[in-house]
Parts: structure tokens; C-alpha cells; sequence
């Protein structure tokens, strides 16, 4: 029997229970970890709690990431061994896999045998972050060397991992976030200027910083009434991609700003890249090649013990952390 977290309503952390479940065999094209350490996500806390763009089916799993070692493998599974470290991409199904657990079985496609350096807590702080970051800054907007870009929600996991990838490409991360108590973090882990909206202009700063140009490319996952100074700090057909909902403010369309500088504004969603089996292997020799070089380094804040999971996701909720929360198990 595994020990797997599981919720059988909607509602807070305290919906989450540690339950003993029969797992699975892997089944053709698939692998089974024993997991040593999970990454904890924003999406989850939305799944947990709705909305989400998928529907719990209860009793429900929940978990994108995980590191771990293999135990077993389905059929038609190639390149990977029983005994390999190995950590996950985050698969397309949070309703079909799950990584909340001791054991847990994934698509081998997704299944990645991460640099030999990498702490288990780091390999498990990998994926979400980067795919997500990678996919939207590099794939869909091609984002490019000296170009400026907008990164809101920046102290987050995934706001962090864009102002390295675009550091890596050498494009310049102009990190938002809502007061400047994070402002000397950020500037540390590699934002070019910090921009506290709540405290100062965006719309404003953003001109002085750009020359009255305005960012090509910006990367939100906040939304609510911040878009519509986003939409007027963006240059003429510029990019806004959205990735979240954290306002829970309604947001309403500036249709005026995105008329007058023929804007796009794109939903994106990591599976963009993980559908895609050549935007996958882009994404993960451009992660690795990144592990490597150094210039990828997972920032992690927090790491709890599996049996405090409950107490994770409070935290992930109380937005105070500067990076990723990770659990031990």
C-alpha cells in the first residue's frame, strides 16, 4: 500500500488527508517512482479548491512534480532503467497522475534523469517552473537578446525561474510585485529593475525604463485590475501571456490599449510545451544545458516533511514565500 494525499470535497488545506491506497502496476509507456521529494504548485492549491481548469473526480490525487528512483517499468518504455534518479515533468493530467505520495506512476515520456547533482529537493524544484517559463517566454512570445520583459508575481517559483531564462538568453527581467519588501531578493536573484506596484506607477516606470517604448512581452499570472496598467505598459503589438488568476478581483478587458497597439492577449498554460513532444525536448535540453551551466539554479524557500502537507499548502497560500516549497517524503 502507498501513502498518497488525497481530498474528497472542495475546500482548504484541511481537505487534504494522508490515506493508504493500492496503486497500479505501470501500464504501457508509463513508469513507477518511489518518489523522495514533491514540488508544491499554485495549481494545486487551485485544484484543491476550485476553479481550476480541470475537474476533481473524488476521491481525487493532486501533484504535478516529483523526484524519486525507479521501481518499475510498464511495457514499451525505453532509456530508462529500475534504480535511475529520475525526476517529472509535470504530465497533462493532474486528474489521471498524481505526485502527493511515497510512490506514484507517470508517463515515461515526462519521466527525466536529471543531473546527478541535483538534491532530490532541487530535482523535485525543476519542471513546473522552468517548462512554464521556457514555453511562454521562448516558444510562443521568442523572446530575444536586449529585449525587456515584464515578469509579475515575481517572488514566485515560476516568476523567479523567467528572470533567469530570460538572464540566460540576455534579454532584461523587469520584475513586478506588490510592495518593495522584496525588492533587494529580486534584484539578487537577477531582476534588472523592480517595479512595486502598489507603492509606484508601473505604467510610468515602465516608460522610463523602456524609453517611452513600453515591453514587448509580458508574463501574468495575477490578472484582475493589473492588467489594465499592464495593457499600458506594453509596446505597439506587443504580448501579454496570461498563466494564472491569483487577483480575485474580476479583470476587466482594456480593449482601448489592446485596439490602439494591436496587442495580443494569450491564455498559456505549461502543457503548451508538454503536448508537444518536439517544444518537450526543446524545453528539457534547454533546462538541462541551463542545470549545467549554473545559470538555472531553483531558488527554494520552504521545505516541509510529507506529513505536514496540509501545513504546505497554508503556506504556499499566505504568499509569503520567496521561491519554491518543497516536501520530503
Amino acid at each position: 500500500m502507498a501513502r498518497i494525499v488525497r481530498f474528497h470535497e472542495l475546500g482548504g488545506p484541511e481537505v487534504l488527508k494522508i490515506e493508504e491506497v493500492e496503486l497500479p502496476p505501470p501500464g504501457p509507456g508509463e513508469v513507477a517512482i518511489e518518489i523522495k521529494a514533491l514540488g508544491i504548485n499554485r495549481a494545486e492549491s487551485m485544484f484543491r479548491s476550485g476553479p481550476y481548469v480541470e475537474t476533481p473526480r473524488f476521491p481525487a490525487r493532486l501533484g504535478y512534480e516529483a523526484a524519486g528512483v525507479v521501481t518499475a517499468l510498464g511495457a514499451d518504455v525505453s532509456g530508462i532503467e529500475v534504480g535511475d534518479a529520475v525526476s517529472v515533468i509535470p504530465p497533462l493530467s493532474i486528474t489521471r497522475w498524481g505526485s502527493y505520495g511515497d510512490r506514484g506512476v507517470f508517463p515515461a515520456k515526462v519521466v527525466v534523469k536529471h543531473p546527478a547533482s541535483l538534491s532530490w529537493i532541487e530535482a523535485a524544484a525543476i519542471w513546473m517552473q522552468y517548462v512554464t517559463a521556457y514555453g511562454a517566454l521562448l516558444e510562443f512570445a521568442r523572446l530575444k537578446e536586449g529585449e525587456a520583459v515584464l515578469i509579475t508575481a515575481a517572488s514566485s517559483s515560476v516568476g523567479l525561474a523567467a528572470i533567469q531564462v530570460a538572464n540566460l538568453i540576455d534579454a532584461r527581467p523587469i520584475a513586478a510585485t506588490r510592495t518593495s519588501s522584496k525588492k533587494s531578493a529580486l534584484l539578487q536573484a537577477g531582476a534588472a529593475d523592480v517595479i512595486a506596484f502598489e507603492e509606484e506607477n508601473l505604467v510610468e516606470r515602465i516608460a522610463r525604463i523602456t524609453n517611452g517604448v513600453g515591453v514587448r512581452v509580458a508574463f501574468d499570472p495575477v490578472v484582475g485590475p493589473l492588467l489594465e496598467q499592464i495593457a499600458e505598459a506594453m509596446a505597439q503589438d506587443g504580448i501579454i501571456i496570461e498563466y494564472g488568476a491569483l487577483s480575485p478581483d474580476p479583470a476587466l478587458l482594456p480593449l482601448f490599449p489592446i485596439l490602439a497597439k494591436n496587442l495580443t492577449l494569450h491564455g498559456y498554460q505549461y502543457k503548451e510545451v508538454v503536448r508537444n513532444d518536439a517544444a518537450r525536448e526543446r524545453a528539457r535540453d534547454f533546462i538541462l544545458d541551463g542545470l549545467a551551466s549554473g545559470r538555472l539554479n531553483p531558488i527554494i524557500d520552504k521545505v516541509f516533511p510529507f506529513d505536514r502537507i496540509v501545513d504546505a499548502h497554508r503556506y504556499l497560500e499566505s504568499n509569503d514565500q520567496f521561491g519554491k516549497i518543497v516536501v520530503t517524503v
